[in-house]
């Protein structure tokens, strides 16, 4: 995988959008270290929102802090 510099990937975000739509995936850096990647868009990586906030909705409904609030809970975490 390819490295650009944030500067460079600024300057020629174009002609790196074009390589990544080829298949290459780029790594942008800023002074040296990684802070982004660029890579093909994968669609079966999308989420369904609509289903994942419906199955937090069913885990809160099963699950109960017995009583307690998150206040209590904050502050027996500072003990």
């Amino acid at each position: 995988m390819e490295s650009v510099g944030a500067y460079e990937a600024k300057t020629h975000l174009p002609k790196l959008l074009e390589r990544v739509a080829e298949g290459q995936r780029i790594t942008i850096t800023k002074h040296g270290v990684p802070v982004a990647v660029l890579e093909p868009y994968d669609s079966e990586k999308n989420v369904d929102v609509r289903a994942v906030i419906q199955s937090l909705r069913e885990f809160r409904e099963g699950n109960h802090l017995g009583g307690l609030t998150i206040r209590e809970m904050i502050e027996e975490g500072r003990r």
